[in-house]
């Protein structure tokens, strides 16, 4: 896979090319691009690039003086160079050391600087749009659930394809792509969405991409997943706002849109009850068995389920069920640090921080009130506990601090998954880097000097070619690169574009808020917006 390249306005990219001698004929070769950055180089030259050839990539800083980087057999590499110094002039060359000889190849020369705030936030948001662009299923335009890929195969998952939508939009107002590509990426995706198995509206957790058949993401959970599903539809629905155009694409696509949304039955899902289900399978039916109660992620399911036009429900499920008074998770008001949180569980402080990110990626939660929170103070308060918490540091792990924290959903260093959050049960000393890069909106300057140090200090194992990988943990080994799990997670790429996006411009927030049919289904939960009915 080759990367498009979206960088015009970052770094110096020089492209150099060089003479090849083939039997009597001068030729040019193509040779390989270097783009400098705050503090790495990424290189590629696949166009050059031969199939089990081993290179060798060198540079110079200024004169005769050449070093050794590394040493691969891929054809790109991302060069962190901070060991040589900042705002540097750099020379690389590549030699084909295949079979034990040594031929140069290419050569190029970048530029790094020290980038401001904006220009790392650009760097960050450009390099992680790449996992929904570049990398995702080619055949439906869904988010694959992780790289790399599951012992399970090739899986792509629902509502880290949600999250992707809101990535293609920001990538369409940024200019990393055209309007027309990304109306016809989600052309791709609404044809998708149309063709898989649906359960009464509903998409499943995991589907195959090989085969786009139902994969269990457990052993009962092979069916409809509302949650999973109003992520996806959150996406949907700001889709349907933004691409606002007068194009026959664009009419298709909100014209397919809205038949999705508007066949996802939210009421049936309540079994006849006062409260949403997460799961119906045609092959276990309610076996699960599980209601939605209890502050978490799943805020923006109620709001759907209340929003919908053609199968909406009262708000009855949300005031009894999920909010209802015999719910132990939903209420806190307890005081952590010298904050008092309205929502979330007690035992472990509010919880994981993604409950402050995966429903907010277009509800906008400034000014945004019901009967039971503030839902800015809300969120606000619940990332400066966690982040309190890692200060404060209670099982000593190596690093926490100011630049240091972040604790949420994600890989476990060195092997496992786990919904991390502060307690003796949940936090294992792994910080993964989504958690205060998604957060940026509630805490912009603490969670900008993690994103400084992770890059900056640790960025060399930590930052890849589609951003940050998904944890680290410097209690583990005093060796660099055991601290970090090099792997991506969809559900954990997606909020770091969207919710740095809403930082930045509100774009996310502004187009979801506008859907009226959202607006309604706020107002018929008594939400207010800057005290003003929706």
């Amino acid at each position: 896979m080759r990367h498009n390249r979206w960088f015009n306005n970052i770094g110096a990219i020089i492209l150099l090319s060089t003479l090849q001698l083939v039997g009597s004929h001068f030729v040019l070769a193509a040779g390989m691009t270097a783009e400098g950055y705050d503090s790495h180089v990424e290189l590629d030259w696949s166009d050059i690039y031969q199939q089990g050839a081993e290179y060798e990539l060198r540079v110079s800083t200024g004169g005769d003086d050449w070093a050794v980087r590394t040493t691969t057999k891929e054809s790109k590499v991302i060069d962190f160079v901070n060991d040589l110094g900042t705002a540097l002039s750099l020379k690389y060359k590549l030699f084909d050391v295949s079979n034990g000889k040594e031929k140069e190849v290419a050569e190029a020369r970048a530029k790094t600087r020290v980038f401001n705030d904006d220009e790392l936030l650009d760097m960050v948001q450009q390099y992680t749009f790449r996992y929904f662009w570049d990398f995702a299923d080619e055949k439906s335009g869904w988010a694959r659930e992780r790289s790399p890929n599951m012992k399970d195969g090739d899986i792509i998952t629902s509502g880290g394809t949600g999250f992707g939508i809101a990535s293609v939009i920001t990538g369409a107002e940024r200019g990393w792509i055209t309007r027309e590509q990304a109306v016809n990426r989600m052309l791709k995706l609404t044809k998708s969405l149309r063709e898989f198995e649906r359960f009464h509206g509903m998409w499943g957790h995991w589907y195959q991409a090989d085969t786009q058949e139902i994969f269990h993401f457990s052993k009962y959970d092979d069916g409809g997943d509302t949650v999973e599903s109003a992520f996806m539809a959150q996406g949907l629905l700001t889709a349907r706002q933004y691409f606002d155009g007068d194009s026959a694409e664009e009419q298709q696509l909100r014209k397919e849109i809205t038949e999705l949304w508007e066949a996802m039955e939210w009421d049936w899902y309540t079994k006849g009850e006062d409260v949403i289900y997460w799961h119906w399978s045609k092959n276990h039916g309610w076996k699960m068995d599980h209601p939605i109660k209890g502050y978490n992620e799943a805020l923006i399911v109620y709001v759907l389920a209340a929003s919908s036009p053609t199968h909406g429900t009262s708000d009855k499920p949300y005031h009894q069920g999920w909010a209802g008074w015999n719910v132990p998770t939903f209420r806190n008001y307890e005081d952590y640090y010298g904050m008092s949180l309205p929502l979330g569980n007690k035992e472990h402080k509010g919880g994981p921080l993604f409950f402050a990110h995966y429903s907010f990626m277009g509800l906008d939660p400034r000014g945004l009130q019901d009967r039971y929170a503030n839902y800015w103070q809300q969120n606000v308060r619940h990332t400066l506990i966690n982040r309190a918490y890692c200060l404060d540091n209670p099982y000593g792990w190596e690093g926490y601090g100011e630049d240091f924290w972040g604790l949420t959903a994600g890989d476990k260093v060195p092997e496992g998954y786990t919904a991390h959050a502060p307690g003796f049960q949940r936090d294992h000393g792994t910080i993964t880097p989504t958690a205060a890069l998604s957060s940026m909106p509630y805490t912009p300057e603490e969670s900008m000097k993690v994103l400084k140090n992770l890059y900056r200090n640790h960025g060399r194992e930590l930052f890849g070619e589609m951003g940050f990988y998904d944890g680290i943990n410097l209690s583990v080994s005093d060796d660099p690169s055991e601290q970090v799990r090099k792997t991506y997670l969809a559900i954990d790429q997606g909020p770091i574009v969207g919710m740095i996006e809403n930082h930045r411009s509100g774009l996310l927030w502004r187009y979801f808020m506008r859907d009226p049919d959202v607006r309604r289904g706020l107002n018929k939960l008594g939400f207010t917006v800057n005290n003003e009915q929706p």
